[in-house]
């Protein structure tokens, strides 16, 4: 895969059709309700139940809304299924992203207004949602999901616009229940809207180009509130992205997106499932729980490209976790950088949902000052990163992508006596089971854990005792 610049969706599925096991397409009909999912279930990787594995990106070409009536369209989903392919549509290797994104964020490249004449062409559709294949997971979920909608907004008090990808529910023809983490800039943006008494315009896009979804899903603690995550993915891109304006709603939208739904995020708040305590399955692989009042979105537009394909992402799976990790690794390395830390790279394991588990590979010490060093720098990263549970440090000669290496460094380069540190009773992340009160009694309150430091580097001074063998090449001599 080679980098084409600020790719749309399309371009950079062109770019896998011709590499073998990169995408299948499924030309069967496939209804929306439980059959995408279902089908994908085997290629989704942990967290997704078992028997499952990473596989390719599955283009469905048909999928019905529904039960399997109405018009057919086309879904995509695992497209992000591996770090090794989502790291390859933007021509780089999973170790190269977390440098690459800083560089963006310090060299954004802002984006530019499309010429009306020069638009990509659209078609209007019904303000229905019920109309498109939006996925349904499981018989328990609140209802059809749009997981990787990017919704574009601009903060009325600030004028800076950000892009983020929530989870929403459909729950009627034009209407959407969002969740907004809090904290983050778009539930900013709401509440700056709320406070002037009015709705809050919205574009919500559903398929974009790999460096648009890489740079939404990146935290707050890499892309701070006042940087626009439109120019950090143009500078990930390599060419500014082209926006146009809404048809029904005074906002803005990307030029080449597959769906725009158009809206307004309103002050009205409505159950997320009106009729039970789920909402879909989560990424760190457990059941959702449905929140019981959030705010709404009204629909009041729908364009498409021909032949529109609309993005999807499994809710526990590795396409979530390898988005949310990219960004995470980044924020950690530019952090510890700053610290003059001799970081070698950051690793988000999937395992941990892009940010539970993180593994830090240092560069060989240069003293024993440095078994310290790789210490304090594990703790640092678990007081300051809160989605952070479980650090592990490894060596150079430890390869992060690699679990067979990890669990070797750490049973042969650990004593849990000495190379384990503990916080306790943190700042954590509620959709992680364990924390809780009725888990844990030493935790003062829900979405509080204690977290690990795992030091698996080798000491300084016996570093002459851990070589790992490198095999000797035969010579043309040997007759090898």
């Amino acid at each position: 895969m080679t980098r084409r610049g600020l790719a749309d969706l399309r371009t950079a599925l062109a770019g896998l059709d011709p590499l073998p096991g990169e995408l299948v397409r499924v030309r069967e009909e496939v209804p929306a309700r439980y059959g995408v999912t279902a089908r994908y279930a085997r290629f989704a990787g942990t967290p997704a139940p078992p028997p499952t594995g990473p596989g390719p990106a599955v283009l469905f070409e048909r999928v019905t809304p529904g039960e399997g009536g109405g018009t057919a369209r086309s879904v995509l989903i695992g497209l992000y299924g591996s770090r090794r392919r989502a790291a390859g549509l933007l021509g780089l290797t999973p170790g190269e992203m977390a440098p690459r994104l800083l560089d963006a964020v310090a060299s954004p490249v802002p984006p530019t207004r499309v010429p009306d004449g020069r638009a990509q062409p659209r078609a209007v559709l019904a303000p229905d949602l019920t109309a498109l294949p939006v996925p349904v997971v499981t018989d328990e979920d609140a209802g059809p999901y749009l997981t990787l909608g990017a919704v574009l907004a601009t903060d009325p008090d600030t004028g800076v616009r950000n892009l983020s990808v929530h989870r929403m529910c459909v729950q009627g023809p034009d209407r959407l229940t969002i969740w907004m983490v809090p904290g983050r800039d778009l539930e900013a943006a709401h509440r700056a809207a709320r406070r002037r008494g009015e709705n809050l315009p919205v574009a919500i896009h559903l398929g974009l180009g790999p460096a648009l979804m890489l740079a939404s899903c990146c935290p707050t603690s890499l892309v701070p509130a006042g940087v626009d995550e439109l120019a950090v993915a143009g500078a990930l891109g390599g060419a500014p992205v082209g926006l146009t304006r809404c048809r029904t709603v005074d906002a803005e939208c990307v030029a080449h997106a597959e769906y725009v739904i158009e809206g307004e995020l309103l002050a009205d708040l409505a159950p997320e499932n009106p009729d039970g305590p789920c909402a879909t399955p989560e990424f760190l692989g457990y059941r959702g729980r449905a929140h019981p009042a959030l705010p709404t979105v009204r629909v009041t537009g729908i364009t498409a490209r021909d032949g529109a394909i609309l993005q999807t992402v499994s809710g526990p799976g590795l396409e979530q976790s390898v988005l949310l990790g990219f960004g995470m690794e980044a924020a950690v390395l530019g952090r510890l950088r700053a610290l003059g830390a001799p970081v070698e790279g950051v690793h988000c394991h999937t395992a941990g949902g892009g940010q539970l588990m993180v593994v830090v590979q240092w560069r060989p010490k240069r003293s024993a000052a440095d078994d310290l060093l790789v210490r304090e720098a594990g703790v640092t990263v678990l007081e300051e990163f809160r989605m952070a549970k479980l650090v592990v440090s490894v060596d150079e000669d430890v390869d992060p992508e690699s679990d067979a290496d990890l669990w070797w460094a750490m049973a042969t380069r650990l004593q849990a006596d000495q190379d384990l540190t503990v916080l306790t009773d943190r700042e954590g992340f509620p959709l992680d089971p364990t924390q809780s009160t009725a888990y844990s009694p030493a935790l003062s309150a829900d979405g509080r854990t204690a977290k690990a430091h795992f030091d698996c580097t080798v000491p300084y001074t016996h570093r002459t005792r851990f070589h790992r063998p490198r095999f000797t090449q035969p010579s043309r001599a040997s007759g090898g």
